[in-house]
């Protein structure tokens, strides 16, 4: 049986045999997704809890998790560059601290206002 023999009659909703099963994983390759750091974590998160979504379209929905805390992240980091606390000294030690402190904040919201939630 042929490639398209086998895709013919997937399109059509026969069944298919052992064989032909082979031949059409062989012929449709899976679309690999990746996502971002907080796309992946949303989709851990979702699995966890048990959340279903094979029926919705889960990888433009994790490509806009990933979106939304990038602008997030943007927001927060220009209001708090212009806080005091983390204004460069030029000490790098302490601008280093400072840094770290800042990502810390920003990590903390992405999380609890864009990943662990429902």
């Amino acid at each position: 049986m042929t490639t398209q023999e086998v895709l013919k009659k997937v399109a059509e909703g026969e069944d298919l045999t052992v064989e032909e099963v082979i031949i059409y994983q062989a012929a449709v390759k899976p679309v690999k997704q990746v996502y971002g750091k907080y796309g992946t974590l949303k989709k851990q998160y979702l699995e966890d809890k048990g959340i279903d979504w094979t029926i919705a379209n889960l990888s433009e929905y994790l490509h806009g998790v990933d979106r939304q805390a990038e602008e997030l992240a943007e927001t927060m980091r220009a209001k708090l560059e212009k806080d005091d606390r983390f204004k460069r000294t030029g000490n790098f030690m302490e601008d280093y601290r400072r840094l770290t402190e800042m990502q810390k904040i920003i990590e903390t919201e992405i999380l609890n206002e864009i990943v662990y939630v429902e």
